[in-house]
């Protein structure tokens, strides 16, 4: 049977946080009634008191910023009762309170750990709320403010999925013990070749490899990942997002990407892949100030910007200052013949200096302890792609 944290303002939603535990309870699992309700004036009697999640408030505080604290330190002790295998699921309910405390807590807990949002948002735009989590999100279609005919199926059925969720992950934990080690790659369209020939290479040794496309979310769910804990290797040879983060373009995974690997303490194989060009949507959608840049057409909804050797050591000195941070030292890799297939010789953004620039920055600013390897072929060269495989195989070996 499952354990599963039931997590709610109890000082203004605690019967419908109630039901739900008490429909939990009827299906034979465990509920843990948590209360996060900035009050501390539960209208149930919980099982944690938000006084043992936040024993003091910052004082003087409004509503608002008394529940920004509360799902800071709400997050931490939640995800403590998922890593030490107390809770198998989370559910919660709200509105625009309920639902930010929430999904703050859901956002910290680990992929694969059951998680369903029952809230009035559900139904516009979630992205503030899920980011590159796994959380279910379910309208209310009524306001959560006590039980119905209506209320009471949603939330009956929010309790029978989150139950459900736990039930099976558990099983399915269980009978893939002996699965293959898993390793993270990031991809585009511009490195395809190399992360696939890479790929065969790695399964071929008996790992799975998952690949994210490094279009701003794929970068950051990859990173979401890495920090999980599931992960026994990284293979980032795409590190484009990197570009649209300093430069400006579309594209971003935002100013973190990179980090996750710092603390994940697994074997890293880094490429600057891609990141001769800068990402943005139609040809009109172009800043302005980039008017006399070199473009690329990459068809009618992608516009493509050839990044300057300015721009390259800046993306350069970012990738050093995160990669140094490593526990683990990273081995970078230099595609000295072209980071994409249109900056190779005779393709239309080949810039050497450009290249240059980024090269040298990147010898000269990355930790004597990261390794840093040159091949003179492009990207997707096969032997390149051979070269990132078997060089991210003996880290693992190691």
């Amino acid at each position: 049977m499952a354990t599963i944290a039931v997590v709610g303002t109890l000082d203004t939603k605690g019967t419908e946080h109630a039901y739900v535990a008490e429909v939990i309870r009827d299906l034979g699992h465990t509920p843990v009634l948590i209360d996060v309700g900035p009050t501390d004036q539960p209208q149930v009697p919980p099982d944690v008191r938000v006084s043992a999640i936040v024993p003091t408030f910052d004082a003087p505080m409004d509503r608002g910023a008394c529940v920004a604290q509360v799902a800071d330190a709400a997050s931490l002790f939640v995800s403590a009762l998922a890593k030490e295998g107390r809770i198998d699921g989370v559910v919660s309910m709200g509105g625009g309170g309920g639902t930010s405390i929430g999904t703050a807590i859901m956002r910290a807990l680990p992929i694969g750990l059951p998680k369903v949002m029952v809230s009035t948002l559900a139904s516009g735009n979630t992205a503030h709320y899920v980011g590159t989590s796994d959380i279910t999100m379910m309208p209310s279609i009524v306001d959560v403010a006590g039980l119905n005919r209506v209320s009471r199926t949603v939330f009956t059925s929010a309790a029978r999925a989150v139950c459900a969720m736990a039930q099976g992950r558990n099983e399915m934990v269980s009978s893939t013990d002996g699965e293959r080690p898993l390793i993270v790659a990031s991809m585009f369209g511009n490195t395809t070749d190399c992360v696939g020939n890479a790929q065969a290479a790695l399964e071929n040794c008996e790992f799975e490899v998952l690949v994210f496309h490094a279009t701003g979310t794929g970068g950051q769910t990859m990173e979401t990942l890495i920090a999980s804990g599931m992960v026994s290797g990284i293979l980032d040879i795409t590190t484009t997002e990197i570009a649209d983060e300093i430069v400006g373009g579309v594209l971003t995974a935002g100013p973190n990407r990179l980090d996750a690997g710092s603390a994940a303490n697994v074997p890293t194989v880094v490429v600057p892949g891609c990141v001769d060009m800068v990402n943005f949507g139609e040809r009109a959608t172009v800043p302005e100030k980039f008017r006399d840049r070199l473009f690329y057409q990459h068809n009618e909804q992608v516009t493509l910007m050839r990044t300057s050797p300015e721009e390259n050591r800046a993306i350069a000195e970012f990738m050093a200052r995160k990669l140094n941070r490593y526990t683990t030292p990273p081995t970078v890799l230099l595609p000295l013949g072209g980071v994409s297939v249109i900056s190779e010789p005779g393709g239309p953004f080949h810039d050497p200096e450009a290249d240059a620039a980024l090269f040298a920055t990147l010898k000269s600013q990355l930790d004597s302890r990261a390794p840093v390897l040159e091949s003179p072929h492009a990207i997707n060269h096969p032997e390149f792609a051979q070269l990132c495989a078997q060089t991210l195989l003996q880290a693992l070996r190691d």
